[in-house]
């Protein structure tokens, strides 16, 4: 996970206690309703939809659409907000200790340029899953918790 300045600063205060950040996450589907999932290159714990934090300054929208560009390459149509999203579901202890409550918007958005491809410093790989994939699919908690409340996993 990169890190902002922003955050890096608060981490030198805090440490690795609990902090709420605002963040986004992106459905990204295509016209054979598969949903794209990556693997993060830190933990590799489960497949997960991509996304990210909310810079400073920055729009949600604007975020899911630099955090997509940022981790697979592409450039997104216009994001559609699907859902806000928080509580302990959306809580991750990193590998370093740092803890984060994440309230993340969720998007939908297709591809409108490019061909994703992980960029292989904070996505490790990345995959296509139809829906009855995604049933039986290694999903970290945070993306199961998501692609339920979302409608796009049942249980």
């Amino acid at each position: 996970m990169a890190v902002s300045s922003y955050v890096a600063r608060l981490r030198a205060v805090i440490g690795h206690e609990v902090i709420q950040m605002p963040s986004v996450s992106v459905v990204v589907d295509d016209d054979r309703a598969r949903i794209l999932l990556v693997r993060h290159a830190e933990d590799g714990n489960g497949w997960a939809v991509p996304g990210g934090a909310v810079d400073i300054g920055e729009s949600p929208a604007q975020a899911a659409v630099r955090e997509i560009r940022e981790e697979i390459g592409v450039r997104i149509s216009r994001p559609r907000l699907l859902d806000v999203l928080g509580g302990p579901d959306y809580e991750v202890t990193y590998p370093n200790g740092d803890r984060v409550a994440y309230v993340t918007a969720v998007y939908q958005a297709t591809i409108a340029d490019g061909e994703p491809i992980p960029d292989h410093k904070e996505i490790s790989e990345l995959n296509w899953f139809t829906p009855s994939q995604l049933a039986g699919a290694d999903l970290n908690r945070f993306s199961r918790a998501l692609l339920r409340a979302t409608g796009h996993l049942a249980g």
